[in-house]
């Protein structure tokens, strides 16, 4: 362990502020957060000496608040940079926001509806700037909450997507990836909102089950006819194809003829094609090259043309009758025509299948065959699967490298362009005459008349994707460039690995001559409720975090977010977690507390262990492999594991009895209570430092009064002095095992805590005979005075606790309440016997129910074998 070198501001050896009797986070958090962050703490030094240790927050929507996934993220990265600001390292924890360009675009577009007015109104230069406007006045109040939570990050290197910086440098990568011709534009189909009114990634796009109709309808005449299914049939007015399989006998013959598609005159083909699933359904299948995917893919293989039927709107532009209906009327539309018409086979209603819809307005989403840009990601994404399997990169938990394979092996060109206002716009310029120029971000765009700049911008994804890198001032090559990348960890959510994470891979590695954007990847899982169910609002079980930091204070939240953060698992959690998490709290400040007012110190050197007690020796060797055990774990990414070692150590250990131990010490004073003294004060100074990472408010509070020094931020992180002492372990095991017991059996014939009873303790030739006036204390146990008569005899650990009961407890009473106890254990081990004796019973129950009755059987003689104990061990009369 290591000894603190900060210098104790105004005060003396022995003098510590007074801790008021109660802990009120309230009253301890703000002000503690400002003072850190005025004394700099948080602030990266470029030109330090020290080791760098990066990690860039997930940057969080300007439009967003904190909710439990922030919280509980932001307290792990926090957990891991206060642990490495502690051991020495140079920590950047590297601030800033995404300005989620159709999110921030919907609640400004909002706001000005409530005045009537439109974007198209304002235009989109004076629209952009009252986006700038609503982010400075309204956007990022996540950031003040960030404070809250306790989040020690630099906020003077605070970056945001869409400032100077980040801009230029958006623009340089697109210059670069354009001349290297990974960039390009063309026609392909897209997500696309028709509220939003732009493309959006698959991440935007969320997929619930819709009960809707799924219709077959017979094109073509008699033997020339084919039966197709959908659940879009107003898409039948884009058809340009029937597909069939190529091997399917029952379609051969029609393959390269035509037939009339319904309600439009017009002929279309029969292609054969090996994406048809000849099992699936009639085995042939409609192809809408415009508004399909899949069908797009058969009709590039095909040469068939694509027609598109609906406008930006999801409104239908083909000539005819259904022309100016909404995509959902015209469908109910078209099915009725082609039911008077004679053409529908089946119907079936409802049919449940899975629809995508917009992440961010809920409405459906339409394929749409759309001029875009894309990112040609084959050269890309190979390098960064590479990355990882040859071991630059790690993935922690291992098992999750799969779902990374199986992303970035598969991944299919970008679509990175957005039909918005707000976000980078794409820095390219259309000449009169057909020229297309890209312009770098130190380029004049091409000017005179018919030149226009492309009105599209960039996916948000794009911009974040230059995270690590973008923020430290790439492209220029910056002195914290040099200094702090790569990042050292990056920490995320599993469920955006595929899209923010696998993004950071390549443009990291593209920009970055090959290096990494971060050394090791840990991913975790999502905050379910206390139930393992997913937050949702329409299950009515989102959790406020603000809340709960307002009822039970931040540490009591982080603490108990981390106790349930198990790498890549989804973690549950709950009010009476958090409860539990504030109680913990309290018990520290109330150990501490009991420790200053009985003279704990941090002062001098630790005595030598010939000096200390079996106690002191216990406690301390203990403490040395706590130290090893949190390292390890925090190494390992194992945050449940090291909170909950941290959890039972001081609550199991050092408060329910190293500092009950002390109490009989203290009381009888000399060397050895000063010993012990100093022994508590170490304890608790590294115990605190131990916890300050997952718990940083209350831990400051008490270290600062415990050691007079300025701050358990700027703490030494303690070490492991390899220092054990396994027979003082075993001597106070063994003194554990007699506590224990004397209390459960006090407990059993019904005596009250702070009942004292009579007692001759046989500790002879033990090593528990050093402990024998604090063992009587926490038992409660009055020497053995004459008259004293052995009515109980307890043997633990080589030791013997004689009790006499007489005249303590009603012994007639406590054998008749025992007997009528003992009776109900029988009958119930009878009728389960019975039950599990019956072959009829156990051929016909359902395998849980006889397990349930096996544990009964199981509970009914544990507690007959626990009564008759009872019973005799009553004094006899």
């Amino acid at each position: 362990m290591t000894e603190n070198s900060q210098q104790r501001p105004d005060s003396g050896p022995n003098s510590h502020p007074e801790l008021p009797t109660q802990y009120a986070p309230a009253d301890v958090e703000g002000q503690l957060y400002e003072r850190w962050v005025e004394r700099g703490y948080f602030e990266a030094d470029a030109k330090s000496g020290k080791d760098p240790y990066t990690v860039v927050i997930p940057p969080p929507n300007v439009t967003g608040s904190l909710h439990l996934g922030h919280a509980f993220e932001h307290t792990l990265i926090d957990a891991l940079t206060r642990r490495k600001r502690m051991q020495g390292h140079e920590t950047l924890w590297q601030p800033g926001m995404d300005h989620a360009g159709i999110a921030t675009q919907n609640v400004v577009e909002r706001e000005l509806a409530k005045e009537g007015l439109s974007r198209h109104d304002l235009g989109r230069e004076a629209f952009v700037e009252r986006v700038w406007q609503w982010k400075n006045e309204s956007g990022g109040q996540i950031s003040g909450q960030m404070r809250r939570l306790g989040d020690g990050v630099a906020w003077n290197r605070e970056r945001f997507t869409m400032d100077d910086g980040l801009s230029k440098a958006v623009q340089t990568i697109f210059k670069k990836l354009y001349d290297d011709e990974l960039i390009y534009r063309a026609e392909r189909i897209i997500n696309w909102c028709p509220r939003c009114l732009t493309a959006i990634s698959d991440i935007e796009v969320e997929y619930q089950d819709d009960d809707g109709e799924l219709v077959s309808i017979r094109y073509g005449e008699g033997d020339s006819s084919i039966v197709v299914a959908t659940t879009r049939a107003e898409t039948m007015l884009g058809d340009t194809a029937v597909a069939v399989h190529p091997d399917d006998d029952r379609y051969r013959h029609m393959v390269g003829t035509e037939i009339e598609l319904p309600l439009t005159g017009r002929r279309i083909p029969v292609v054969a094609d090996d994406h048809v699933d000849p099992e699936f359904g009639t085995g042939a299948v409609k192809v809408t090259p415009a508004h399909d995917p899949n069908d797009f893919e058969i009709g590039q293989r095909h040469g068939l043309p694509n027609l598109s039927v609906m406008d930006e709107h999801a409104v239908i532009t083909a000539h005819g009758p259904f022309q100016g209906l909404d995509r959902l009327e015209a469908r109910s539309a078209i099915v009725g025509a082609l039911r008077a018409d004679g053409r529908i086979v089946a119907e079936k209603r409802p049919y449940t299948h899975s629809v995508g819809h917009c992440s961010r307005c809920k409405t459906t989403i339409e394929p749409r065959l759309s001029m875009q840009w894309w990112v040609k990601v084959g050269p890309l994404a190979k390098e960064a699967g590479d990355a990882v399997r040859d071991g630059r990169v790690k993935i922690h938990p291992e098992d999750m490298s799969k779902r990374y394979f199986d992303w970035v092996d598969n991944l299919h060109d970008w679509c990175i362009s957005r039909q918005l206002w707000w976000g980078h716009r794409i820095p390219v310029w259309y000449g009169p005459d057909g020229e297309v120029v890209c312009v770098g971000p130190d380029e004049e765009p091409p000017s005179g008349e018919g030149w226009t700049q492309e009105t599209d911008v960039l996916d948000t994804w794009f911009s974040s994707g230059l995270w690590p890198f973008s923020t430290l001032g790439w492209p220029e090559q910056t002195e914290s460039l040099e200094k702090f990348y790569p990042n050292s960890v990056l920490v995320t959510g599993y469920d955006i690995l595929f899209f923010w994470v696998a993004r950071m891979m390549m443009f990291g590695l593209y920009a970055m001559d090959g290096t990494a954007p971060f050394h090791t990847i840990v991913l975790h899982g999502m905050v379910r409720d206390e139930n393992g169910k997913k937050m949702s609002k329409a299950f009515g079980n989102v959790v406020n975090p603000l809340e709960w930091m307002d009822q039970y204070g931040s540490d009591a939240v982080r603490f108990t977010l981390a106790r349930g953060a198990n790498p890549g698992v989804d973690v549950p959690i709950g009010e009476d977690w958090v409860q539990a998490s504030r109680n913990f709290a309290n018990k520290i400040w109330n150990a501490t507390r009991f420790a200053l007012m009985n003279g704990a110190t941090v002062e001098g050197e630790l005595p030598a262990p010939e000096r200390l007690s079996a106690t002191d020796r216990w406690i301390l060797s203990r403490l040395n492999e706590v130290v090893a055990d949190v390292d390890a774990f925090y190494d390992d990414y194992q945050f449940a594991k090291l909170s909950d070692t941290l959890f039972h150590f001081a609550w199991d250990e050092v408060f329910d009895w190293y500092v009950e131990l002390s109490k009989t010490t203290f009381q009888k004073g000399g060397a050895e209570a000063d010993a012990s003294r100093r022994v508590l004060g170490e304890v608790l100074d590294v115990t605190l430092r131990l916890l300050h990472p997952v718990v940083p408010f209350v831990t400051e509070k008490l270290w600062t009064a415990l050691t007079g020094q300025e701050s358990v931020v700027i703490a030494d992180w303690p070490t492991d002095s390899g220092f054990r002492d396994e027979a003082a372990e075993r001597e106070i095991e063994n003194l554990q095992q007699v506590v224990t017991e004397v209390r459960r059996f006090r407990a059993d014939q019904g005596l009250q805590p702070g009942q004292k009873v009579p007692a001759r303790l046989e500790l002879s030739g033990t090593s528990l005979a050093a402990h024998e006036d604090a063992m009587r204390s926490l038992l409660r146990l009055q020497p053995a005075g004459e008259g004293f008569t052995a009515t109980a005899s307890l043997p633990v650990a080589g030791a013997t606790v004689a009790l006499d009961l007489s005249g303590v407890i009603d012994v007639e009473a406590e054998r008749k309440r025992l007997a009528k106890d003992l009776a109900a254990a029988e009958k119930e081990k009878a009728q389960t016997t019975a039950k599990l004796s019956n072959e009829g019973f156990l051929a016909k129950a359902p395998d849980h129910v006889v397990e349930k009755i096996r544990v009964r059987q199981t509970t009914a003689e544990a507690d007959i074998a626990r009564i008759t104990a009872q019973l005799a061990s009553l004094p006899q009369g």
